[in-house]
């Protein structure tokens, strides 16, 4: 009786998980990670594969980045008042749109890890008239790559540490800590970006200036 009910309550924990990863495209404040690691640490050891786990999470994933590009594709107007509501999101926008088409790896699997990227990615390209294809297919890939990263963060903490909240305190400090570092970089390379582009701005416009001396 008690071992159904631990695996009836990892499955409710796990749905919830599922289900918290797909609406954070939408309100990208749940606390997905926390718990696809809480989850996973609970049904580490009613044995279902790590595998199976990080495809049903990345599955989860790649499904509200879709739902999230549809429903700004089909309504651009409130996609874009969303994005203006957030501080700083316009010109990540911009960055996020100027990137995307020699860089779209380098683009997309940071923003996976950082809080709140994923949403301002979906919602600018739902805001554009670009091609979808190739967007999706690195939806796809980051997707993967985070549900590997998250997954395998708790299941190796399960399998290292005897207690459960101290497998779940050190799993969350870890991918806290690394999405604050992802984060610092992303916006060391906007500001590296914008500088350089300020830079050749000045250029030219001394450039256009020096023969009309």
């Amino acid at each position: 009786m008690s071992a159904n009910a631990a695996l009836f309550g990892s499955s409710w924990l796990l749905i919830i998980a599922l289900l918290a990863v797909l609406a954070d495209a939408f309100m990208p404040l749940i606390p997905d990670g926390s718990l696809v690691i809480a989850a996973t640490l609970d049904t580490s050891r009613s044995a279902p594969s790590p595998v199976l786990m990080a495809f049903a999470v990345a599955l989860a994933s790649f499904s509200g980045d879709l739902l999230l590009l549809r429903a700004a594709r089909r309504g651009a107007g409130w996609a874009q008042r969303r994005l203006d509501r957030r501080p700083g999101a316009a010109s990540a926008a911009t960055h996020i749109l100027e990137l995307l088409e020699t860089k779209p790896a380098r683009t997309m699997l940071p923003l996976r890890f950082v809080t709140g990227g994923r949403s301002v990615l979906d919602l600018t390209i739902g805001t554009t008239t670009r091609p979808l294809r190739r967007f999706i297919q690195w939806s796809a890939v980051s997707s993967a790559v985070w549900a590997c990263y998250i997954v395998g963060l708790g299941y190796l903490n399960a399998h290292t540490f005897n207690t459960s909240w101290l497998s779940f305190g050190v799993s969350c400090l870890t991918a806290t800590v690394v999405s604050a570092l992802i984060a610092r970089w992303v916006q060391r390379e906007r500001r590296t970006i914008r500088a350089a582009r300020t830079a050749t701005e000045t250029d030219e416009a001394e450039e256009a200036v020096l023969p009309a001396a």
